[in-house]
């Protein structure tokens, strides 16, 4: 056992509450990490020295090698404080980050800064940073064993790096975790530079901190020691897991690669814990069996948006403005989550307000990006007092599309993280002071890392989409296409000779715009969505009329504007080969071109009683459901069979089913697929959802198993939910049973006609003994149920907590025993049953006690003023009871009456 796992065993956990990242700062790591470490004695500190003689551990040895420990500790501590601390010195805007246990469901297929929030799985415990290996407090969160390894997701610049920076600097600071001995940091972009070297861990170790070299490399096998690898994504290593060689000695000689795959199998300091950070995308390079926990960085909710504007801006009719606008362009409230995005709208609204306020503020991504390029230029030139205007603008424009061309060019790529060598190749000239004049400093950053190499980056992910964008509309206007062949050449522009391809410089508009369109589509993971919505957003007039100091003027495009917005529509309306995903981003481009058309026609269609009318392709699904699910008005009534389309272009529409109030679900042979949608809709914090119908679907249980997750969310607010004819068994009753325990909303469950079983009754009984439970109907009409399940309903209706009104149970063999074992709990004080049905249910009609059984039961159900259904038999006695009963009243009077006539 180590020295922290004894030291552990007497430990109390204690969670802190620390702010987890500040929203808008960008991750850039002090020059200070590489300064030369403060001196230390030349001997070095050895954990454990025993005299060689006796073997007895000498007192001053002991002493000396606490001493140096704790001396080897504080230094750490102080680099890291050094390296940390200049980038959290604004406390004042600090706004912590939504940072959940788990992952967002489903694969996400398009642009993961595009990927609407979704709600996450069941276990949407939200972590402080300072927590991220401790055990969760919480039902169904009980501690799983050690936690050594654990993967955090995230977009770009949602939070990731500043997160892990926020943990590293309070712990330095003595604020929490101080049960660690030392962390290290080793982020993917520095490491790719030695990746090529042999490397021991311990040598790996000293070249990052410096600050240990006087410890022995066995103490660190006895020490509690944090690795933390950021930027999995950014990694050109190749990681081995499956028969790659065993390193197991700090000591040891090997790749960087291996040292990684080593640790993270457990061969390398066994003790160690891992915390790796990556953009979703590379997540997989590791396998799941190695890592213990997986985290997401999900950004702002929509409280910590609000919270931040206000912090941010002092001004409060200022920040209320730009709050209110931000929520109003539904584009720039979902990029909003992003903290990068937040500080980027705040810089170019404030401009905006100040200069003059009446000013039509940005509506569209591309304006918004545009304008903040704008402003920091003017910043620039501000701080540079640059008197000549043409070299002004000559100096601007050759350094914006020099940084243009590597945005273009490391996107093509897909990197986001590059290097001098990468700049060269775009002719940028690092040692140029241009370079670092003021245009550049807010949205080109540059990182001393090992070995005083330089790492350079774009402020964000998405303004390296839109200088791409930039670059392609600068080399169209140029006609020089050459350095777009990659990005332009289709399939069969690839089997022409490379002489001919792009002969002509007088490419059209349209023809390029065209070409952007098919080759984002040709890309199923939407790695150029957004480039193309800029791309488009920077070819109608009024932007090149913004850019043109930037761009070489050009004539106006308004009329292929126009062809290009039409052609849209029609691929749109017409093409069953797009996918959902793409189909939005091309509607998007609509909206982001300033096209509202196609918008307000599909308002119009999907407020009319005409969906039948008009055959709808798959796309245009896709583009309506999305349109209803942002609509700010709720659909009442929302059933995807009255529209004229396709199977599959039914289940493109489900996903509206979050801003519908009723889902009319049936017949539509629905999958797996469609109801993990569906609990997704449930659990969404905007869902609108009461009455989903999902009868005559070959659903069965497992996905039964994920609308029950979406259940027990909090923000669901089902009242009805129909699964009759939905092939299913007695295995989906469990999880149905714990979400009646979770669920405060559901007050209708329909599961007629599924083969649940005895065994199922039982486990949905449980549910209904719950204090949570506030189900009122439950339908089990041919269930296959016996006499058997009657104790355990019996027993429900028994409870204190149970709110059962309805309960339909006709069409089962429940014989003479289920009915005794029923009336049982219908002559509790506890029962609420005002209605009971049991038609066409098999009892002997000759048995006396069973007579007195259905005898009780009606007597209790007609005392609570409610009709009670019964056997066909009894019914017909009872008839005839009432007929007799009638036939004496009357009798006597017309017995008078014939002997007065």
């Amino acid at each position: 056992m180590s020295l922290y796992e004894k030291r552990e065993e007497g430990d109390v956990d204690h969670y802190q509450n620390q702010e987890a990242a500040e929203a808008g700062c960008v991750s850039v790591k002090s020059d200070k990490s590489m300064e030369n470490a403060l001196n230390y004695s030349n001997e070095t500190v050895d954990f454990n020295p025993r005299d060689d003689q006796t073997g007895v551990l000498q007192q001053d040895s002991v002493q000396k090698a606490d001493d140096g420990l704790r001396r080897a500790k504080d230094q750490h501590k102080i680099s890291m404080t050094n390296t940390y601390e200049s980038l959290f010195e604004r406390n004042r805007i600090y706004t912590q980050l939504c940072i959940i246990h788990g992952e967002s469901e489903g694969v996400n297929e398009e642009h993961e800064v595009l990927h609407r929030e979704k709600t996450p799985r069941l276990q949407d415990t939200q972590i402080n940073c300072n927590n991220i290996f401790k055990d969760l407090p919480g039902p169904g969160l009980e501690k799983k064993g050690k936690i050594k390894a654990v993967l955090t997701k995230g977009m770009a610049g949602i939070g990731k790096t500043v997160s892990a920076q926020k943990f590293i600097l309070d712990w330095a600071e003595g604020k929490a975790n101080q049960d660690v001995d030392f962390m290290v940091v080793l982020p993917f972009r520095e490491l790719n530079l030695i990746r090529d070297h042999q490397y021991s861990l311990h040598r790996l170790l000293l070249d990052f901190h410096p600050e240990l070299q006087d410890l022995n490399s066995k103490i660190f096998e006895e020490c509690k020691v944090v690795f933390i690898f950021d930027g999995l994504d950014e990694s050109r290593i190749t990681l081995k897991f499956s028969d790659s060689e065993k390193v197991s000695d700090v000591t040891e000689v090997s790749s960087v690669g291996m040292l990684i795959s080593n640790l993270l199998k457990g061969n390398l300091l066994p003790s160690a814990l891992i915390w790796i950070t990556s953009r979703p995308a590379a997540a997989n390079q590791i396998p799941s069996k190695y890592i213990n926990r997986v985290t997401e960085i999900r950004g702002f909710d929509d409280p910590q948006k609000e919270e931040y504007f206000r912090k941010r801006i002092s001004d409060e009719h200022q920040a209320s403005r730009i709050i209110s606008h931000i929520t109003r362009v539904r584009s720039l409230h979902i990029m909003c989550h992003i903290p990068v995005f937040c500080w980027i709208s705040s810089t170019v609204l404030q401009k905006f307000l100040k200069e003059d306020l009446s000013a039509e503020i940005p509506q569209t991504l591309t304006e918004m990006y545009i304008h903040f390029l704008l402003t920091q230029i003017n910043m620039g030139n501000q701080k540079y007092k640059e008197r000549d205007p043409e070299k002004l603008l000559q100096s601007n424009r050759e350094v914006i599309v020099k940084l243009a061309e590597v945005a273009f060019k490391q996107l093509m790529k897909g990197n986001v993280m590059f290097y001098e060598e990468d700049l060269i190749e775009s002719g940028l000239d690092v040692t140029d002071a241009s370079v670092y004049s003021g245009i550049c400093t807010e949205i080109f950053k540059e990182e001393s890392v090992i070995h005083q190499r330089k790492v350079y980056s774009f402020i964000h992910l998405s303004f390296q989409e839109f200088l791409a964008a930039l670059y392609v509309s600068y080399s169209h206007v140029m006609k020089n296409m050459e350095p777009l062949q990659l990005f332009l050449d289709d399939k069969h522009e690839r089997d022409r000779p490379k002489r001919n391809r792009y002969r002509s410089k007088n490419i059209s508009l349209f023809q390029l715009l065209k070409l952007a369109v098919d080759k984002t589509h040709q890309i199923q993971n939407g790695h150029l969505d957004l480039f193309l919505r800029f791309l488009l957003g920077i070819s109608l007039d009024s932007n090149q009329e913004l850019l043109k100091d930037l761009l070489p003027q050009t004539e106006n495009n308004s009329k292929i504007i126009k062809g290009f917005m039409r052609y849209i529509q029609e691929t749109i309306k017409r093409n069953d080969n797009l996918s959902a995903n793409r189909s939005i981003n091309l509607f998007l481009c609509l909206l982001e071109m300033n096209d509202q058309t196609l918008y307000q026609e599909i308002q119009e269609f999907v407020k009319s009683d005409k969906h039948s009318d008009m055959y709808l392709s798959f796309a245009h699904c896709s583009v309506i459901a999305y349109v209803i699910q942002t609509s700010e008005e709720v659909l009442d009534v929302f059933d995807p069979m009255e529209y004229k389309t396709t199977e599959e272009g039914r289940w493109s529409l489900i996903p509206a089913v979050i801003n519908c109030r009723k889902a009319l679900l049936a017949r539509l042979r629905l999958s797996i697929q469609q109801c993990d949608s569906l609990s997704l809709a449930l659990r969404s914090s905007n869902s609108c959802l009461k009455q989903l119908d999902l009868s005559n679907n070959n659903l069965q249980d497992s996905s039964v198993k994920l609308l029950s997750t979406g259940l027990k969310s909090s923000h669901c607010h089902l009242n009805i939910l129909r699964l009759a004819r939905c092939h299913l068994s007695h295995q989906c009753c469990e999880s149905l049973s714990s979400a009646l325990q979770s669920s405060k909303s559901l007050k209708e469950l329909d599961l007629s006609n599924n083969a649940l079983q005895d065994s199922g009754v039982n486990l949905l009984s449980a549910g209904l003994k719950s204090s949570h439970c506030q189900l009122n109907i439950l339908r089990l009409v041919f269930c296959n149920l016996t006499g058997q399940c009657c104790e355990s309903l019996s027993s429900a209706l028994q409870s204190s907590n149970s709110q059962l009104r309805e309960l339909d149970l006709s069409s089962n063999d429940l014989q003479d025993s289920g009915v005794k074992l029923l009336s049982v709990g219908f002559e509790s004080p506890n029962c609420q049953l005002n209605i009971l049905r049991y038609l066409r249910t098999q009892i002997n009609n000759d048995s006396n006690k069973t007579k007195r059984h259905l005898s009780s039961a009606r007597y209790f159900l007609c005392a609570c003023n409610a009709w009670s259904s019964v056997s066909l038999d009894f019914l017909y006695f009872g008839l005839i009871l009432i007929l007799v009963q009638w036939s004496m009243m009357v009798m006597p009077v017309f017995l008078a009456l014939s002997t007065n006539a």
